[in-house]
């Protein structure tokens, strides 16, 4: 049975290293045929750098460790949740796509983003809500025991926790062809919203104990999330003041991003 086990988990994290080497790749092979319309190298390095830390994250001595130390468990929602999220939107992953493919596939991809359906689920607000309401959730003391006992759930957070944390940071900074945008006044009020709520989350585990996981483990995960946690904010509210400035002066922000 162990045998099985640890033959599963082998197959699971080749099958993801393959994947992320195929977004990789992808991204990179767009991003040179860009290369006459000036494609900014940093994008690229940011693409690469968020999926080193979606891989880091989820395969390795991180990813063993997170389902038995919370601190770990920690590392890997600072990784997987907010910094992964935040440099791949930094990439613009839909403009590369949109100008990669041809018209008539274009103009799809165009008419599902301006879709009732994607304006509801990129609304800043409703973004707020799964990012951030979704970890209380998690870290409810009888959903987090249970999910870890689950491969499935387990799984479904773990890929929750990204698209939820890139829905919000695109829906924050707004530098993708969206036609729907909201002003940064709007913008900077929901980051507020979600940095005190992520804030306030934080303190709640660290007073509060979770079962099956040590006390002094639980407060050092609590405490990592929270200064880790502002840290990653940190770099976003810097992002949104750049493109902020930037609109406010006119300028074009495609010379770094």
């Amino acid at each position: 049975m162990r045998d099985n086990l640890i033959n599963y988990f082998d197959s699971f994290d080749l099958l993801i290293t393959l994947l992320i080497f195929l977004f990789i790749v992808g991204y990179l092979v767009a991003a040179m045929k860009h290369q006459k319309k000036s494609w900014p190298n940093l994008r690229s390095i940011l693409w690469i750098t968020g999926f080193v830390c979606i891989l880091i994250s989820i395969i390795g001595p991180i990813a063993k460790l997170s389902h038995h130390f919370f601190v770990f468990h920690m590392i890997m929602h600072l990784l997987l949740g907010m910094l992964a999220p935040f440099l791949i939107a930094l990439s613009r992953p839909i403009t590369l796509l949109l100008t990669s493919l041809k018209t008539h596939h274009a103009r799809r991809v165009t008419r599902l983003l301006r879709s009732a359906p994607f304006r509801l689920l990129a609304h800043p607000i409703t973004t707020l809500l799964l990012n951030i309401g979704g970890l209380y959730v998690l870290y409810n003391p009888t959903v987090f025991n249970f999910i870890h006992e689950s491969t499935f759930w387990l799984i479904f957070v773990h890929i929750h926790l990204f698209v939820s944390g890139y829905l919000f940071t695109s829906s924050i900074i707004a530098i993708e062809p969206f036609p729907h945008k909201f002003s940064f006044l709007f913008r900077s009020s929901i980051m507020i919203i979600a940095l005190a709520s992520h804030d306030i989350l934080s303190k709640l585990l660290f007073s509060n104990q979770l079962d099956n996981l040590g006390f002094n483990d639980v407060q050092s995960g609590a405490v990592l999330m929270y200064y880790g946690g502002d840290f990653v904010d940190l770099l976003l509210i810097t992002a949104l003041c750049y493109f902020w400035y930037n609109s406010a002066n006119a300028k074009k922000t495609s010379a770094f991003f």
